[in-house]
C-alpha cells in the first residue's frame, strides 16, 4: 500500500524594501528554504530579489496555507504583516533589520539557526492579543480595524489640543485634553505609549493601557484596564479634524462627534521564537544594566 506523500511545507517572505541587507539575505534564504523542502511566496517588496518566486500581496498571504511567515525588517514591517496573517493564525518569525525591534527579535546572525530550530519543531510560539477598533459616525459603524500595538486618536493638521471623552464599560472616566490619546495592548506598551510615559507591561498581561500624550492636566496619567473592558472615545474637535491611527500605519480622519470603540480582538498574533525571555529583550533593547 502506497504511503501518502508528506505535506508540502510552505512559507511567506515579507521584507522592508529600504533595507539594503535584503538584497543579500533573500537569495541565500530562498536557497535554504528550497534545500529544506519548502515552497515559498514573496510580497512585492521582496520580489526583485527572488525573481523566480511567486509574488502575491501581503493581504493574499493570509489566504494561503503557510506554515509561517518570515519578516525581514523592523517592527513596522512585522506590524503590517501581523494585521493580515493574524486572522489565519499563521505564525510569524521576525528578523530584526531595524533599530529597536521589540517584535522582530531574531538577530540577522541567528537567522539560519532559528530556522533550523523551527524546522526541527523545537521553537515556541508567543501568542499576543490584539485590539479591535470600530468607528461610529452618526450612529453607523463606518470602519473597523485590528491593531497589534495601539489605536491612537490624535491631532490632524491643527496645532491645538484634542478633546476626548473616555468611557470604560459605559462608565464615564474623564474628559481628556491632550495632543493624542493612545489605547495600547500589552505588546504595544513598549511602543508609542512607552514614549509618552506609559508603563511597560509583560506581553501576557491581559490589559489595555490608556495613555494621554502631553495632557493639559498633570493629573491625567496612564490608566491600565482589563482587556475584557470596552473602551469608548468620543472625539470633540469642533470644526477641526482629528486623525485615527492604527499601529502608526493605517487610519482615517476623524470628525467632531465620532466615536471610537475599542475591545479585545477575536484574533491573535503568533510569534515564533527559540530562546530568551521578554526581560532579555528589554535588557538588550533598552540597555538595562549596561554601563
Amino acid at each position: 500500500m502506497r504511503k501518502d506523500a508528506p505535506a508540502q511545507k510552505a512559507v511567506g517572505i515579507v521584507s522592508k524594501p529600504s533595507k539594503p541587507e535584503v538584497a543579500q539575505i533573500v537569495p541565500h534564504l530562498t536557497e535554504w528554504l528550497t534545500s529544506h523542502g519548502y515552497t515559498f511566496v514573496v510580497d512585492p517588496e521582496t520580489s526583485s530579489f527572488a525573481k523566480t518566486a511567486e509574488t502575491i500581496s501581503r493581504e493574499a498571504m493570509g489566504a494561503r496555507k503557510l506554515d509561517f511567515v518570515i519578516v525581514l525588517g523592523g517592527d513596522g514591517t512585522l506590524l503590517s504583516a501581523a494585521r493580515v496573517v493574524a486572522k489565519a493564525g499563521i505564525p510569524i518569525m521576525g528578523v530584526n533589520l531595524g533599530a529597536l525591534g521589540f517584535l522582530t527579535e531574531v538577530p540577522l546572525d541567528e537567522l539560519y539557526s532559528t530556522l533550523d530550530s523551527i524546522d526541527r519543531g523545537s521553537s515556541a510560539i508567543d501568542v499576543r492579543s490584539m485590539v479591535h477598533c470600530e468607528v461610529s459616525r452618526g450612529g453607523t459603524i463606518i470602519a473597523s480595524f485590528e491593531a497589534l500595538n495601539d489605536v491612537v486618536v490624535g491631532k490632524g493638521t491643527i496645532a491645538r489640543l484634542n478633546h476626548c471623552d473616555v468611557f470604560i464599560d459605559k462608565v464615564f472616566v474623564s474628559r481628556y485634553q491632550a495632543d493624542s490619546l493612545i489605547v495600547s495592548t500589552a505588546t504595544g506598551s513598549t511602543a508609542y505609549s512607552l514614549a509618552a510615559g506609559g508603563p511597560i507591561l509583560m506581553p501576557n498581561v491581559e490589559s489595555f493601557v490608556v495613555t494621554p500624550v502631553s495632557a493639559h492636566s498633570l493629573t491625567h496619567r496612564p490608566l491600565v484596564v482589563r482587556d475584557t473592558s470596552h473602551i469608548e472615545i468620543v472625539v470633540m474637535t469642533g470644526e477641526e479634524e482629528a486623525y485615527l491611527s492604527i499601529d502608526g500605519q493605517a487610519g482615517m480622519p476623524m470628525l467632531d462627534g465620532d466615536r471610537v470603540f475599542c475591545r479585545k480582538s477575536d484574533f491573535q498574533v503568533r510569534l515564533l521564537h527559540t530562546k530568551g525571555t521578554f526581560f532579555d529583550v528589554l535588557r538588550t533593547k533598552l540597555k538595562w544594566g549596561q554601563r
